[in-house]
């Protein structure tokens, strides 16, 4: 998915689930979303992190 729609789908299951979430890089212009704790790709995919508790 696009870069985006991948932070604003990011943001949403951030706050849904009350988890991090992380936005990394597939490939190209490629982006997807999961838990932090699902992630299990290099770190340095990792766009950003979404955290829900962070100020």
């Amino acid at each position: 998915m696009p870069l985006i729609l991948a932070q604003k789908n990011a943001w949403n299951l951030a706050r849904t689930l009350m988890t991090i979430v992380v936005v990394f890089r597939i490939e190209g212009s490629n982006f997807g979303v999961a838990e932090e704790r699902e992630f299990d790709g290099d770190p340095s995919l990792i766009v950003r992190e979404y955290d829900p508790f962070a100020r």
